[in-house]
């Protein structure tokens, strides 16, 4: 995109957020058909930053107690504290503490701007196809001065144009049943010692995670309705139990490890309305929900994972738990009282 583009983007931009004044830009970009990467770059009030992402990334802490936010198409995953250093091997980042956990995917990370939103300041990562990663907002706890001096120390020459890559959407491939070895996949999930394992016995199989789901050894996993969803985080409330939230997309894996108390239903999405943790599920467009067992070398863990119609990951539920303490009984009690009225 270059100036005489951005400026065309700006003007159509303008005029749509005054005939749709509570439009969300990822909604905007959608309409207008262009990125979302595009709109924040067309704004004057936005700054194009150094794309450093390792050491801009640990510079994050310095501004104090912020709202992450990562989503995807159906969920929206926001969550308030303090970022700690991040670490790094090859193309995967990692953000762990007990507020802001993150996994971070970076092969495709390419801009990342200082956005000012109606004075609301935040720092927000793209993708090479303009979609967004992860946004980092300020709070009233925030430290205004950091936030400045993350500006200027990442601040460079605004480039002429956005490089926007187009991207060509990834289609499931059907199951090649004359390859696929279901008894030897059966066998590895068995004997899994580490959830973590998942992926790779999934990559050897050449398994989508919803091929998975359907081609899994008996009792490992159960589809269960969609309606689910809002019973779980009610109980989930109601039992005051502790669960662990995953959302993500492509590049970024955000969760949220603690209690889940205030559930508000607003049309077709399901709420956590919590202080420091917000949720936001458009429950209606989960296609299918499962129930997931995966042993490890503490014991059965349960998790509760929903998928889209195209078979993508929208979000997962687990009991809380750590590397060296099993799950949680109540959660798998929990997980157990979906099925006893199926």
């Amino acid at each position: 995109m270059n100036r005489t583009t951005e400026n065309n983007i700006r003007s159509i931009y303008e005029k749509y957020k005054q005939e749709n004044p509570k439009v969300r830009i990822r909604d905007a970009a959608k309409a207008l058909k262009v990125t979302e990467a595009e709109l924040v770059y067309s704004s004057e009030n936005n700054l194009y930053l150094l794309p450093d992402f390792h050491n801009l990334l640990n510079e994050l802490k310095e501004l104090g107690y912020v709202m992450a936010l990562t989503r995807n198409e159906y969920a929206v995953h926001e969550r308030k504290g303090i970022y700690s250093k991040a670490g790094f091997h090859g193309t995967i980042g990692l953000v762990v503490n007990p507020d802001i956990d993150l996994r971070l995917f970076m092969k495709d990370w390419k801009f990342v701007f200082a956005v000012n939103e109606n004075n609301r300041k935040s720092i927000q990562f793209f993708d090479r196809f303009g979609n967004a990663i992860h946004k980092v907002y300020l709070t009233e706890k925030s430290s205004v001065e950091a936030y400045e001096n993350l500006l200027d120390k990442f601040q460079t020459d605004q480039p002429d144009h956005l490089s926007i890559e187009i991207q060509i959407p990834l289609k499931e491939l059907p199951l090649e049943t004359e390859k696929f070895d279901a008894k030897e996949f059966h066998q590895e999930w068995k004997d899994l010692q580490d959830t973590h394992d998942f992926m790779g016995i999934l990559k050897k199989h050449g398994l989508s995670r919803i091929q998975a789901m359907q081609n899994a050894p008996s009792g490992f996993t159960m589809e269960i309705p969609r309606s689910k969803i809002e019973s779980i985080l009610n109980l989930v409330s109601s039992l005051k139990t502790e669960i662990m939230v995953f959302v993500g997309n492509s590049s970024c894996l955000q969760i949220h490890t603690g209690l889940a108390q205030r559930i508000v239903r607003t049309g077709p999405w399901i709420n956590i309305l919590d202080e420091e943790f917000n949720l936001h599920l458009n429950d209606q467009a989960i296609h299918s929900l499962w129930i997931v067992k995966k042993p490890t070398n503490l014991g059965l863990v349960h998790s509760v994972e929903a998928f889209d119609d195209q078979g993508n990951l929208i979000i997962q539920f687990f009991g809380k738990r750590k590397p060296s303490i099993p799950e949680s009984e109540d959660w798998r009690l929990l997980v157990q009282s979906l099925t006893e009225t199926l």
